[in-house]
């Protein structure tokens, strides 16, 4: 094969492995929905294997496990060809023997990156920038649910039970002692962590029940995309150890805030070296006017991608919590696009709108799309927003069928992501829709049955 590939890999996954036996290899891949697809093997195959298959259908399958139709050609799932991606290779520190899960690329058989990939797409985004002289930088912030487990889909979801014998409470935002109720849950995903190398910047109580904040230190799209494709999986299997569910779903529990990923950008000069959004002086350039401008502009064509099923927008409801709006401020937590506190090398826009279901790799492309636009295009935003955006005029979809539409309208947006993704995301989650509308949900047995 080669020099041994274990070389290649990060310190941390490194030091794992060392002078243990490594039993197993998950070859993974993000689906459209951002769940892990693949195969595992013994390392001991992997060893001498320099490339795997998957058919190229795995990107057409929807959240529900049905398919969709191929908007691209014919449904005769040839198969891709994944390579590993070394600077990926992370433990699966909580299995009972020695595994590895490794990122792979995945091409065509010709050997040319597959557009429909998820991480193709935000590679394809990156590399838009790279061709400007620019290269984008993230930091996400992580919303999720601890939960009660939850067996019967047809029950609501109950808030956990925490190690005082009470259930975790809501409005305890910041509380030190609400995390501690489930302190062995966030003990486990920090030592998770630590064994696959990824560094958490912060943890913190949310407003929810249950509802945990973790944020990721900024750096390279892909980079953080992967950790938080990893970090999902790291999560849950932390929950599991401890008899309860760790959820991403946008609103899981009905009269609780929903949970977000919100996505902090800057934009660095490739010669320079330097934040594009700061001029030499510290002031605001030009360019960062742009920035917030294009998100303005074309976030509404991304919603589909932010927030990518019907419960995403159960979360854009007013007065909880989250900024449905497109205005941008200084400091303001009710504005849809946020200029938080900084020094001018750290000048950045927080776009949160985001929903924590979305695919990472999706999401982030999206909201790098719209400012790469911005960029490009050159215009100004409107006046900043200086009291309540709360109170702003609706300018987002509020369901996903309209979400789709204006998606599937924005020829810029098309072009950035590119067609041949535009149509199976299209085809994939208006499969998903379909088949929501026709489930009958229990507000409309309570309140139709015996009314109308």
């Amino acid at each position: 094969m080669r020099a041994h590939w274990i070389d290649e890999t990060p310190r941390a996954t490194r030091d794992y492995v060392s002078g243990r036996r490594l039993d197993e290899i998950e070859c993974i891949v993000a689906d459209i929905a951002g769940v892990a697809r693949g195969k595992a093997m013994p390392a001991s195959k992997f060893d001498h294997q320099e490339r795997f298959y998957l058919p190229n259908s795995i990107f057409l399958q929807t959240i529900t496990g049905d398919w969709a139709d191929n908007p691209n050609g014919a449904f005769t799932e040839p198969d891709m060809i994944l390579t590993p991606d070394f600077s990926t290779a992370t433990a699966a520190p909580w299995t009972a023997d020695v595994t590895l899960q490794v990122i792979h690329d995945v091409c065509d058989q010709s050997g040319n990156p597959v557009p429909i990939a998820p991480r193709n797409v935000l590679k394809r985004v990156v590399e838009l920038y790279r061709q400007k002289g620019w290269q984008p930088i993230v930091a996400p912030e992580m919303e999720f649910f601890l939960t009660a487990r939850n067996i019967d889909p047809n029950q609501p979801i109950m808030p956990p039970m925490g190690r005082t014998g009470r259930r975790a409470a809501a409005k305890q935002a910041y509380s030190m002692s609400a995390v501690d109720e489930y302190g062995k849950v966030i003990d486990d995903i920090y030592d998770f962590a630590e064994a696959q190398g990824f560094e958490i910047d912060g943890i913190l109580q949310e407003g929810g029940a249950g509802q945990v904040e973790i944020n990721l230190n900024h750096g390279d799209p892909v980079h953080l995309a992967d950790q938080i494709f990893f970090f999902k999986r790291l999560i849950r299997e932390a929950a599991l150890r401890h008899d309860c569910f760790a959820t991403f779903m946008a609103k899981p529990i009905e009269g609780e805030p929903g949970s977000a990923m919100h996505i902090h950008h800057s934009v660095v000069g490739i010669e320079s070296g330097s934040n594009i959004f700061s001029d030499t002086q510290g002031r605001e350039t030009p360019e960062f006017l742009h920035f917030i401008a294009g998100m303005q502009k074309h976030l509404p064509a991304a919603v589909a991608l932010l927030a990518p099923y019907v419960n995403s927008y159960r979360r854009y409801v007013p007065d909880f919590a989250a900024p449905i709006n497109l205005e941008w401020g200084r400091d303001n937590r009710t504005t849809g696009l946020r200029v938080p506190i900084s020094g001018p090398e750290a000048r950045r826009l927080e776009n949160r709108l985001a929903g924590m279901d979305c695919n990472p790799y999706l999401g982030l492309a999206a909201s790098l799309a719209c400012g790469y636009l911005g960029l490009c295009e050159q215009e100004n935003p409107r006046a900043e927003c200086l009291g309540d955006a709360y109170m702003s005029e609706d300018e987002l979809p509020y369901n996903l069928g309209d979400a789709l539409d204006l998606m599937d309208d924005s020829a810029p947006m098309r072009e950035v992501l590119g067609a041949e993704f535009f149509a199976v995301y299209q085809a994939v989650k208006r499969n998903e829709y379909k088949e929501f509308l026709q489930v009958i949900s229990p507000w409309e047995r309570e309140h139709l049955l015996l009314n109308v």
